[in-house]
Parts: C-alpha cells; structure tokens; sequence
C-alpha cells in the first residue's frame, strides 16, 4: 500500500509543502480542488520534486468541458514527466448548477462519456487519430493542426474518478484506470459495495479482476497526544463526519450499517444553518466506524489493520488542524505496521 498525502494549505507554499513531502517519503501528493486551483499547485509542485507522483484528488469535471480538462491534463502529464494522475470527481447538482453555472443530468452516465471523449481526444493528439465523437452529452469533432498539442512520449495521463453510488461506480471500473473511495466510506461498504460494483465494471471493458486497477482510500483520523487533544480531534471528525452524512447522495453508506434516519436529520439541521449542532448526531459507534482514533502510535496501527490490503494507495484525512509532528509519528506507526 502506497501512502499519499494531500497538498492543502496556501497555494504561496505548495513549493515548499511539496518539495517537503517529496523528502518525508511520501509516494504522491494530490491536490483537491476547494479553495485553490489544484492544477496550478501541480504545476509548481512538479517543478520541485523528481519522484512523487502528482495528481487531482478531485478537480470538478462538470465544471469544465472535456476539451479544457483534456488540455491541462496532457501538458501536466508532459510536464510532470509521466508523473500526473488526473483525478476527477462529479462533484453535486447545487454546486455544478448554483456555484459554476453548467448543466447537469445523469451523473453516471455523464461522467463515464466524459473520461471517454476526453480518451477521443487525447487519442487524436497522441496517435494522430481523426477526432469523431459524437455522444448524448459531448460532441467533439474538429480538431485543426494550429490547435493540436505536440505528441509526447509520456502520453495521455491515467485517470481516477472519485464515486459513491453504485452506477458511478461501475462506470469508473468501466472506463477509467483508478478509483478515489471518499473519505465518508466504511471497510464494510467498500467491501460489499465498492468492490463488486468497479469488479462489474472491469468485467464489462473486459477483465475479469481489479488486477492493474488502483484504488485509492482516504481514512478519517481522529489523534492527539493529550486529553484535550483527542477531543478537539474527535468534535472537528464528529463535525465532517456530519457534514458528510447530511448529502442525499451519501445515504447508501449509512443504510450499509443500519443509520439511514440520521441523513434526514442532519440535512433538515443544514437547511436550518445549524451547522455547529450536527456533530452531536454522531455517536462514538458512528465515529468509530468511519474514523481511527487514539494517540498517534495507535492510529497508525490502526489505520494499517483497518485498510492495508483494501486499498492500493491511502491518504490520511485530519478534519483539523493536525500537528505535524503527530502526523509524523502516525505515518511512522503507520509504516512500520505494513
């Protein structure tokens, strides 16, 4: 199992944050897309490592059409010198329509014809074959030489999609190369739910296992040294915890244990702006089934039992502000526990 760390923080400091990671041993780094452009970061994160992989862990595809996507990806891949992975997430309806004014309708089907007219494309630019796609959602069918990327010999980036219900799902088994788990996962919904659905989307392109298939995990840790520590660590996890649970979308994970009545609650304490009460929904079973918490040695131990051998690559995901001489000691412990 690979260990990944995500970039966060200041976009003025994803020089010295990835140059850092890089050194601390770390096998990739992504870079999400909230408050920052996870594209620009990878851009001055590859001028500064030589061996990390670098990727997107999720840049928005719906915000963008696959043209755009298909363009920065293939110079990052060149750029990074086969080092990017381009992660992709659907992100959901108020965001898509409210916050970057683009269509949306039938998420699966339109995410899995996004990964394969952004393949289209890079096809033409790689192998020189005529641009001709024509689906329900994308069209793409000129492509002139004065907008023609050069060929290069790392070609077209692998690409991740991030899902959680099971038509998402079975359509990144389908068409892509990897799968981001989100972090509001469980090992018993990624094992009957995750795991047959990208299984019976592998199937459909013609294999019959997830050998060459990655799958990415992000475990929720909830750590301190002290008392007063652990439970500001466990309050923050009980928050996103919450804030999670609250999106409709995320419902099946809490019907796999049997807490379907806590997303209605937590939505109608959304809707209300009650943001700071939800946490208190989240009881210590809830808590400990999506979260590893307890000092730093025994995170680590943990979250190598809890995930090593479900997950190829895994990222720890702190719902605060996480020291980072306790995250050392986590990953130290995490380590020497594979």
């Amino acid at each position: 199992m690979k260990i990944d760390s995500g970039l966060g923080g200041n976009i003025r400091n994803t020089r010295a944050t990835s140059a850092k990671l890089e050194a601390d041993g770390y096998d990739g780094l992504w870079a999400g897309e909230t408050n920052h452009d996870p594209f620009l970061q990878l851009v001055q994160a590859a001028e500064v490592t030589e061996r990390i992989s670098i990727g997107t862990s999720i840049a928005i595809a719906l915000a963008r059409t696959p043209m755009t996507t298909a363009s920065t990806a293939y110079d990052l891949a060149a750029y990074s010198e086969g080092r990017f992975i381009l992660g992709l997430g659907s992100q959901i309806r108020p965001h898509i329509v409210l916050r970057f004014s683009m269509p949306w309708s039938d998420p699966a089907a339109r995410m899995r014809e996004y990964v394969l007219a952004m393949r289209a494309i890079w096809a033409t630019w790689q192998d020189g074959t005529k641009l001709d796609f024509r689906g329900d959602y994308y069209t793409h069918t000129l492509m002139t030489p004065f907008f023609t990327p050069e060929a290069h010999e790392w070609g077209p980036p692998p690409v991740y999609l991030a899902g959680v219900g099971a038509l998402m799902v079975e359509g990144v088994g389908e068409v892509c190369d990897g799968f981001f788990a989100h972090a509001f996962t469980t090992q018993r919904y990624l094992r009957d739910q995750t795991l047959p659905a990208l299984l019976r989307g592998r199937k459909k392109a013609g294999h019959e296992s997830l050998e060459g298939f990655t799958v990415c995990g992000s475990a929720f840790i909830a750590v301190g040294r002290t008392d007063e520590e652990l439970a500001t660590a466990i309050k923050k996890t009980k928050d996103q915890i919450a804030f999670y649970a609250s999106t409709p979308a995320y419902k099946p994970v809490l019907e796999a244990h049997g807490w379907e009545d806590l997303q209605p609650e937590l939505n109608r304490l959304s809707k209300q702006g009650r943001w700071s009460d939800m946490g208190d929904a989240i009881d210590d079973e809830v808590l400990e089934t999506f979260a590893v918490v307890g000092d730093p040695t025994s995170v680590g131990r943990g979250v190598a039992e809890r995930w090593s051998g479900a997950v190829d690559r895994l990222s720890l995901y702190s719902a605060y502000p996480c020291a980072d001489d306790i995250r050392t000691e986590v990953i130290e412990s995490l380590r020497g526990a594979l």
